[in-house]
């Protein structure tokens, strides 16, 4: 379902000679789970060994939510929302016809825009999914705090116990203590699947249940990736490698992953927390970016085309088949001129612009470009290509020789933040 094209990255010959017995050795470390941070290696046959019960059950609540609401609150931060929303954006596209709106809060610590929010859902019917493994995380932890309240002091305890579902760890932490106290439902988040990882857990299949999308497609086309990349001649392993090469024998240092569909936007910032949070350690890793093309060709295009050489190489996201399209309508008088695309609709000269633009970047800007293929946007498409990468990152990863599934730098800010914020212990 994710075709590669590597005939514009110049390194073609390198993907065909390199060392195989390497990417065996890392395969096996990942199906066997025997490399550095193996015991986070849960996610790799989820789309099998997914809890069916837990499913079943999180379809009823699910189903029992929507009846009772217009918006849903997705609480979290980092792979405890950019997941879902990554999907339910791919999917359901930005402007749904659902009765069930999704808003994101405690990803930011913006006080304006948690007002707003505030603002916007105080005459309205939400619920609330609070997504946290320890559920003392400072970001969800204080908005929650306030959505909570709000919920309680609008509709009362009972209604709010009925709206209010937290996804956590099995057993212990505050947000369990808190949710078991006060009688909300819980799901749980495994112990050996870390949150950039965790989309096809409760954190991103809960929220997606409630917003009406098809999940079971969802693990479809993640089985089906799964499938795929059970020998070590599959596309995502080539990718892994391509970014390899580019990284460490040609010297590149940033990717940018392009999309030409804004409905992308967001599992292009999924893509990036996947791979900046696994590979960014040891001072090693690529530094992941993205666009949204033909938009940002009017702004970074320039620097693409123009700037500064070896330093970032484009992989493309082409979409096959739109969700949606529509004609170009003919005018009578063509003052602008544009009656000569009256034969062709909105997705076919999106197609020509990216062929357009891989031809400049690649052949007369001597940018490297990988091109991936997608069918189509839809729940299959997105379990599909998450699991793609997600099997791409751990071989790019140990393919560093790096421990692709921890993040000990974020804890830094951390704890400088609850120094200057006087947190008891700091």
């Amino acid at each position: 379902m994710i075709k590669t094209s590597f005939k514009n990255s110049n390194i073609e010959k390198e993907i065909k000679d390199f060392n195989l017995a390497r990417v065996k050795e890392v395969h096996d470390m990942i199906e066997n789970k025997t490399g550095e941070g193996s015991d986070f290696l849960g996610w790799v046959n989820w789309p099998v060994d997914f809890d069916k019960n837990e499913l079943s059950d999180m379809k009823k609540v699910a189903e029992e939510l929507r009846s009772k609401i217009n918006i849903l609150l997705v609480v979290g931060i980092g792979g405890s929302y950019l997941g879902a929303r990554a999907a339910d954006e791919m999917i359901r596209g930005l402007y749904p016809n659902d009765k069930v709106e999704l808003i994101y809060i405690g990803n930011t610590i913006s006080s304006t825009y948690t007002k707003q929010v505030l603002n916007y859902v105080k005459d309205k019917e939400f619920g609330i999914v609070n997504v946290s493994k320890s559920g003392t995380t400072t970001e969800p932890g204080i908005a929650f705090r306030v959505f909570e309240k709000l919920l309680i002091d609008l509709k009362g305890k009972e209604i709010a116990r009925e709206r209010i579902v937290a996804v956590t760890d099995k057993e212990k932490g505050a947000l369990k203590q808190l949710a078991t106290a006060e009688g909300y439902e819980t799901f749980t988040i495994p112990d050996d699947i870390g949150g950039r990882f965790s989309v096809f857990t409760p954190v991103g299949i809960f929220p997606l249940l409630v917003a009406g999308v098809d999940v079971d497609a969802i693990f479809s086309g993640a089985k089906k990736a799964m499938e795929d990349t059970k020998n070590i001649d599959n596309e995502a392993y080539k990718y892994a490698v391509a970014r390899h090469i580019l990284h460490t024998e040609r010297g590149y240092k940033a990717e940018t992953l392009v999309g030409y569909e804004l409905q992308m936007q967001t599992f292009t910032e999924w893509w990036k927390q996947l791979f900046g949070e696994s590979e960014g350690k040891d001072g090693k890793g690529l530094f992941p970016t993205s666009c949204v093309f033909s938009t940002d060709l009017h702004s970074l295009g320039q620097f693409i085309q123009e700037g500064t050489k070896n330093v970032l190489f484009e992989t493309i996201i082409d979409v096959k088949n739109p969700t949606m399209d529509l004609n170009v309508p003919k005018n009578t008088e063509d003052l602008d001129g544009l009656n000569y695309l009256t034969s062709k609709t909105f997705h076919e000269i999106n197609k020509v612009a990216l062929e357009g633009v891989v031809d400049a970047h690649a052949n007369t800007g001597e940018v490297p470009n990988i091109v991936l293929e997608f069918d189509k946007m839809d729940g299959e498409m997105f379990g599909y290509a998450a699991y793609w990468f997600m099997k791409s990152c751990a071989m790019s990863g140990y393919l560093l020789e790096i421990n692709p599934f921890n993040q000990p730098g974020v804890e830094v800010y951390k704890t400088n933040m609850f120094k200057l914020l006087k947190k008891p212990g700091f």
